[in-house]
């Protein structure tokens, strides 16, 4: 089947905080939204259909877990990662960003501290800051040709204080879309398990690796893959919601492989009824993952293109603004600071010149001053009217 990602969708007053929220996050409505993590693709007719079978019984009293919800899991991760996964290690967890929380509160004490590799995810500061834990900041550095690399002297020094009981990893990397090597995660999982650190990897994207970085030999490992160590220190958190465009379905689970920690951390989960799924929950979870292949493949193709589309046009036309390539996910860093602005006028050039809606670039902490991050999972003409808004504002500045 070929899958048609050129539909337009008007999803305006369905309630998708992407564009009802533009007033209420931007102060204006006016505004193309290329901002929030979900993608403008219709969610894949399998998932829906599966769902319309539930609706066609006519109660939606208390359930239970599909016999298959678990293998199909296991086995989308066999096929994609090549890994091994035991049953008992995957629990359902209502949200990564709320998995970040309850990891904080089943295992840090008021005193600790979480390490945090920005520029990143804003949740990953924003989530243990409002739960009452300090940050450490550990920039990543940036390279001369793009792109960072871990700054691993700086975080041995903060993983070596007492103090110092997590570690959040964004893998592959959001915003930048680095997928991180294996020796990297080694090095990560070594430090870590020496120090008594546990690390939570939040890898949501890892199912959306682009063509052009698999054809350049690169690939997702899942953090709990990459040693023996890591399997002794690390939570891991997934799900089929940015691949199959199903964020408003709550479909994440954790994976766990140390008996010790993930005694504690579901016995938490268990405690508080954290660890049991929305009813719709398995069931896109067991259509994505049993049906999903062909769509994801033909998805990534389409975004890739639209990727390299997005370098070209900036290149060619966008003078002061580079996109960085991602080898992972939807999200295109946008290296803005050859504009000469400072920040406050670059959101106002996107917001109020362009009539933009873009994630500001600070907002994944320090380092992302000058830059701002484009969502490019939406149909090829849409993405043409954003970039040549952005032009035609970037020329009008001359």
């Amino acid at each position: 089947m070929q899958y048609d990602f050129n539909r337009i969708i008007d999803r305006r007053g369905s309630g998708a905080l992407k564009y009802d929220a533009l007033e209420e996050r931007f102060g204006r409505s006016d505004l193309l939204p290329m901002w929030v993590a979900d993608m403008d693709f219709a969610t894949p007719p399998f998932i829906l259909d599966a769902i319309r079978r539930r609706l066609d019984h006519p109660v939606m009293g208390y359930t239970i877990d599909p016999a298959d919800y678990i293998p199909a899991i296991t086995d989308w991760l066999h096929a994609l990662h090549g890994v091994d996964v035991k049953p008992e290690w995957i629990s359902f967890i209502p949200g990564i960003v709320k998995g970040i929380g309850m990891v904080i509160n089943c295992f840090l004490d008021k005193k600790e501290k979480v390490v945090v590799m920005p520029p990143v995810y804003h949740p990953f500061y924003l989530v243990p800051l409002a739960n009452g834990r300090k940050i450490e900041w550990n920039p990543l550095r940036e390279l001369p040709e793009g792109g960072y690399a871990i700054d691993f002297d700086s975080l041995e020094t903060l993983l070596a204080d007492p103090d110092t009981r997590l570690l959040l990893l964004s893998n592959p990397h959001n915003p930048a879309g680095i997928v991180w090597s294996r020796e990297d995660l080694q090095r990560i999982a070594e430090a870590a398990l020496r120090h008594d650190v546990i690390v939570v990897a939040d890898e949501i994207h890892s199912e959306m690796i682009l063509p052009h970085a698999v054809a350049e030999g690169k690939r997702h490992v899942p953090f709990y893959d990459v040693s023996p160590e890591a399997r002794k220190c690390s939570i891991t958190f997934a799900a089929p919601s940015k691949t199959f465009n199903i964020a408003g379905i709550v479909s994440s689970y954790s994976i766990v492989p140390d008996d010790s920690l993930r005694r504690r951390f579901y016995t938490f989960l268990k405690a508080n009824e954290l660890n049991e799924p929305t009813i719709f929950s398995p069931i896109a979870t067991i259509a994505a993952y049993r049906e999903g292949a062909e769509w994801r493949r033909q998805m990534l193709e389409y975004v890739d293109a639209n990727i390299d589309f997005t370098i070209d046009y900036c290149r060619r036309h966008i003078p002061g603004v580079v996109a960085q390539r991602p080898d992972a996910s939807f999200l295109v860093w946008l290296d803005c600071r050859g504009l000469g602005l400072g920040q406050e006028q670059l959101v106002e050039l996107f917001r109020d010149e362009a009539h933009l809606a873009l994630n500001d670039g600070t907002m994944f902490g320090p380092g992302g001053e000058g830059f701002m991050r484009l969502n490019v999972g939406c149909p090829r003409s849409t993405l043409g009217d954003a970039l040549e808004r952005l032009a035609q504002a970037v020329a009008n500045r001359r």
